[in-house]
């Protein structure tokens, strides 16, 4: 049974599809289901909604639908999946760079509906967990360049080895209780000042 609390958007203009996209959601036990069918201001409504996960129904996608699906996707942070009637390779790519979590082609069919919300949901999370990482490693670099720039400044201007460079500023950072970067931050701005 899907959790309680998930609610899904359908995004579909053709009000026939979106009814029977929405009795294969409720058939599949989710049962907070928002149709949109007029995509003006798409992002601000899907974000005064904030639903667990998107899903679009297009027959045949546009480039500026895919565009529209970025957009969604970086401002609100959810799982999207697009059911497309017909696709070609180029667009189907274009969608999933557009953070598209499951573009299924050929429609949708109620029996698959539970699986695909399922897939989608997961390949979001552990795309976002990706991200994270990487913005993690990505800050854990920028720090270390700083504080090996801020060791290079203090070996050159006090004539210190790398460890009692590094030793100075470790100690200045549990003395002021500031992050070591901030310590090797305030190095390399007094070092500017100085010149």
């Amino acid at each position: 049974m899907p959790e309680k609390t998930l609610s899904i958007v359908v995004i579909d203009q053709v009000p026939e599809r979106a009814d029977l996209i929405t009795a294969g959601l409720n058939g599949a036990g989710y049962a907070e289901v928002t149709v949109i069918s007029n995509t003006v201001d798409l992002v601000g409504r899907i974000a005064a909604i904030n639903p667990s996960v998107i899903i679009v129904d297009l027959e045949n996608p546009r480039r500026d639908t895919v565009e529209q699906m970025f957009r969604v996707s970086q401002q609100v942070k959810r799982p999207v999946v697009m059911f497309v009637d017909q696709s070609d390779s180029d667009t189907a790519r274009a969608a999933m760079d557009a953070g598209v979590s499951a573009y299924v082609v050929d429609g949708m069919q109620p029996e698959r509906i539970r699986p695909i919300v399922d897939l989608a949901i997961a390949r979001f999370n552990k795309f976002h967990k990706l991200e994270s990482q990487v913005e993690e490693l990505s800050t854990e670099l920028a720090q270390r360049k700083t504080i090996e720039q801020a060791k290079g400044i203090l070996m050159e201007q006090r004539g210190l080895s790398e460890p009692d460079a590094y030793g100075l500023l470790r100690k200045a950072s549990m003395d002021q209780k500031r992050p070591l970067v901030e310590i090797a931050e305030s190095v390399i701005v007094a070092s500017k000042v100085g010149l």
